[in-house]
């Protein structure tokens, strides 16, 4: 298991479903004593805030970047992808074109909108593993093998 840690919180990694660069201004009441550059976003939707922009976090964690939205995806959650098209009830700012959807851990269905395209979606989550970080490279240690000493004695035949 990857455990990644942000601050004082240890994390698997299999938790994070995406991560996004975090605005201080959409919430002017909070005024936190650090820079936090982004916000990670648990399967449950639940957030932490770090210090790490989300390129160079995708970096390190060997997370798929999708540059039209500056978002970090997990290489490791089975995401489906939507295209989005604004309803009468619904009509954001942002001119977002798809939308990625996966389970929680209870099995509720959650989603993000994304401006990246559907198809170009598609192909960066079709990346299997996505590029690794530095330690995950590194194989697992096998025991080490040992082979049995031969015998000295040869067998002994009979008629």
């Amino acid at each position: 298991m990857n455990i990644i840690t942000i601050g004082k919180r240890l994390i698997p990694a299999e938790q994070i479903a995406f991560v996004e660069p975090f605005d201080p201004a959409s919430n002017p009441e909070f005024k936190p004593e650090k820079t936090f550059k982004a916000r990670v976003v648990l399967l449950n939707r639940d957030t932490v805030l770090m210090e790490t922009a989300p390129q160079d976090f995708a970096e390190a964690n060997g997370f798929h970047m999708l540059a039209d939205d500056n978002v970090a995806i997990s290489p490791t959650i089975a995401f489906r992808v939507e295209t989005f098209e604004p309803t009468e009830s619904f009509k954001p700012e942002k001119g977002y074109r798809s939308r990625v959807k996966w389970r929680d851990p209870d099995g509720n269905e959650q989603s993000k909108l994304l401006v990246t395209e559907p198809e170009t979606l598609v192909y960066e989550l079709s990346k299997r593993g996505g590029k690794r970080s530095v330690e995950s490279n590194r194989s697992p240690e096998r025991p080490a093998r040992t082979r049995r000493k031969a015998r000295d004695a040869e067998p002994t035949r009979t008629r």
